[in-house]
């Protein structure tokens, strides 16, 4: 921990979307030879099919309410206040933030994983690091528990204002598993639930249990032995999996322990046990799921899949609503925007919280809560939007992220530019290279930038990214051949077997005066992607239509994250060596 503390103190400064410090004097050649890519804006646009069918009217709300990869979604009331956090696994910073007053309107303020020193993501791939977070309230202070997957374990983090910056982790060794939750009950007292491995041997693949420890809030430390709240799931006879993101509330004299089970997948939904006592036993609800979209008609119209991973909260004027993770396919189980965030209204019924009677679709258009109006903010997150950014500010916006942590500061914001630094580490090499980006956040999307590069010898490239994980992406920009030739390129990888550069899978010669712009564009169409590039403006010439952009799906990708859309820039190796 001390170690890690000292790193963040050097880098805080300059890392992420802090208060950038000015960059560090070159400690080699190479660092002050590299070339550098100069990128002036980058607009992303989007429209879905299901935003033309299924128009907001007065007092309603659409669906998705976070478009894009902001999957297991964690909301909370304080006050006349919501928040909600989202999982980022091993993209940073991590763990976003957000605001809002009405439940349907957020706005991003923060990220709770902000600075190196923070955790270490290593080398893991994309879709490991930080899972589900949880966010909790006590006595003035904020928590979110997490899990670091393959990276540290279980751990909390705390903040006065949900802003930031929050603490440096405390690990919490005796939390296994995934998924951890602290609740607070009305006498103070505090516990985690959390999923793990079952009290004996697994029985079947997915065989896990939820578990719950007492929690010291003074010493911020678990006391005593952990207690077994449900083995399986609801139905042990079928063989539940993945009982998973347990939440505990409190009402009217009962405590609920509510869950995902079933896997993120096709299969997942959400159930509700409840009892007496916060530790149990819990009955199960007769009539669970209260949330899913399995056994639906494969090919019903604009399907929404995968519905599950739930957080429920109540507002000041008694009405309940949930917030949960879903997807929405373009194809057979095929979507790159990842698992995004829903948000639906909860009945009680008997004293059992319902989600979504079964059977039922999820609307994308329902009514509004009654709920005052949150600020608009300057980055939408649901419906068909446009945003730009200028790159005016001093730090990029909070909803840009890179992969992994860097751990040293090789962009700045520079007269309305942002300027990458090309370094040897590359787009699928498991590494952290010199890559921002954002989300996808549309099934029918397109991203744009203006772009200044002047490569220096073979393996120099610089440009536009499409990207699910390392084995999985598309490069579109200028590039050295080892002709010493500048072309505008097209490189893909399809998967591990790929060179970790990719593939090129077209190309054309490009006559570039030093310091002139290029633009670039990708489009997505569903599972379709095009590749344009600009020697002016809007004067597109297509390099490649047409590409397959389902190795961006999650179904053929793997993983749990969705499609990002980016900047990107390659020291080649040839140059790194001349260079030292």
């Amino acid at each position: 921990m001390i170690r890690q503390s000292l790193i963040s103190l050097c880098l805080l400064a300059g890392i992420a979307h802090a208060q950038p410090a000015p960059d560090a004097p070159p400690s080699t050649k190479a660092s002050t030879d590299a070339p550098k890519a100069a990128f002036e804006w980058f607009e992303y646009s989007g429209a879905d099919p299901s935003d033309a069918a299924f128009k907001p009217g007065p007092g309603q709300y659409a669906n998705p309410i976070l478009k894009g990869t902001y999957p297991d979604p964690a909301v909370m009331r304080v006050g006349k206040d919501f928040y909600l956090v989202s999982s980022t696994f091993a993209w940073f910073p991590g763990l976003p933030v957000f605001h809002s007053t009405d439940l349907v309107h957020w706005n991003q303020i923060g990220n709770a994983i902000d600075r190196p020193g923070m955790l270490d993501f290593k080398r893991l791939g994309l879709s490991r690091a930080v899972f589900a977070p949880t966010l909790s309230h006590h006595d003035g202070l904020f928590y979110i528990l997490n899990t670091c997957v393959d990276c540290g374990g279980n751990f909390l983090i705390t903040a006065k204002d949900p802003k930031g910056p929050w603490s440096d982790p405390v690990w919490l060794p005796a939390v296994e598993g995934i998924d951890p939750y602290l609740f607070f009950d009305d006498n103070g007292r505090a516990l985690i639930v959390f999923n793990g491995e079952p009290p004996g041997k697994p029985e079947y693949s997915g065989h896990r249990a939820i578990w719950a420890i007492a929690y010291d809030v003074k010493t911020q430390k678990t006391v005593g032995e952990r207690k077994l709240l449900l083995d399986k799931g609801v139905n042990p006879a079928a063989k539940p999996i993945w009982p998973e993101g347990p939440h505990i509330l409190k009402k009217d004299g009962w405590y609920y322990l509510v869950a995902a089970e079933g896997g993120t997948a096709e299969g997942h939904s959400q159930v509700v046990l409840r009892s007496k006592s916060a530790w149990g036993p819990y009955a199960p609800y007769a009539d669970n799921p209260i949330l899913t979209q399995r056994g639906l008609p494969a090919d019903r119209p604009y399907p929404i899949t995968s519905a599950g991973h739930a957080t429920l909260v109540d507002t000041p004027d008694g009405k309940w609503w949930a917030t949960f993770l879903a997807v929405r396919p373009y194809g057979d189980d095929l979507y790159n925007t990842g698992r995004e965030t829903f948000l639906l209204p909860l009945e009680w019924k008997d004293g059992w919280p319902v989600i979504l009677e079964n059977g039922k679709t999820i609307p994308y258009v329902h009514a509004k809560p009654d709920l005052p109006a949150t600020t608009p903010t300057p980055s939408p997150t649901t419906g068909a939007f446009t945003a730009r950014d200028e790159f005016d500010g001093k730090t990029l916006p909070l909803n840009w992220v890179t992969m992994r942590i860097p751990q040293e500061r090789w962009w700045r914001m520079e007269s309305g530019k942002l300027i990458l630094k090309a370094r040897p580490e590359t787009i699928g090499g498991k590494t952290q290279p010199s890559f921002w980006g954002r989300r996808q956040q549309h099934i029918n999307a397109s991203a744009s930038t203006l772009m200044r590069f002047d490569p220096r010898a073979a393996g120099d490239k610089a440009g536009m990214v499409a990207v699910q994980n390392d084995d999985h992406f598309f490069f579109l920009g200028l590039s050295q051949d080892a002709a010493g030739r500048t072309r505008i390129v097209l490189d893909r990888r399809t998967g591990p077997n790929d060179p970790v550069e990719g593939v090129e899978v077209a190309s054309a010669p490009f006559t570039l005066k030093a310091g002139a712009p290029v633009w670039l564009k990708i489009t997505a169409r569903g599972g379709l992607y095009d590749f344009s590039y600009a020697l002016a403006p809007d004067q597109w010439t297509v390099l490649k239509a047409g590409e397959d952009g389902t190795i961006l799906s999650t179904k053929k990708a793997g993983g749990f994250v969705g499609a990002l859309l980016g900047v990107y820039a390659h020291q080649g190796q040839a140059q790194k060596a001349k260079d030292q």
